[in-house]
């Protein structure tokens, strides 16, 4: 597989951390100073993830996405080779499957997130993007948020 990931130790409790990974996206997903808008989270397998990422000189980078699970209360899949739109399901130039995910780990919580790419340069598109970085970024981001 072709994964690339990022994992930080929290600590916060479990409840706290997932309320912030399902439902305070926009306050922690993009790394600062860019942010998100969420459109539309159909929290299902299935269902149409949308969001848009906007910097701050204005660029704006649509993002949607399809659910391939949704696990309460541990962490969610999506993949953008597939969009839904008004017409149903559509392919769509595939980049990555992306998962998060919480568990326990001793007093805290556990965050992991995960980029699996359905080929070696498009994984290594991804590192050399600034995978690292940004997403790091996001995971202390997230991290700093459950922790306050």
């Amino acid at each position: 597989m072709h994964e690339l990931k990022v994992t930080r130790l929290v600590a916060a409790p479990v409840e706290k951390c997932w309320d912030i990974l399902a439902n305070r996206q926009e306050e922690w997903w993009c790394p600062a100073p860019w942010r998100i808008e969420m459109l539309a989270q159909e929290r299902r397998p299935g269902g149409r993830s949308a969001m848009v990422m906007r910097g701050p000189e204005g660029e704006e980078m649509p993002q949607d996405s399809v659910f391939l699970d949704w696990d309460e209360g541990r962490g969610f899949t999506v993949t953008d080779a597939i969009t839904l739109g008004p017409d149903g399901y559509a392919p769509a130039q595939p980049f990555m499957i992306g998962r998060w995910q919480i568990e326990p780990e001793g007093d805290g919580t556990r965050y992991t997130a995960y980029a699996r790419h359905w080929t070696e340069e498009a994984m290594t598109q991804h590192k050399e993007m600034g995978f690292d970085e940004g997403w790091g970024a996001v995971a202390d981001q997230f991290a700093a948020l459950c922790e306050s």
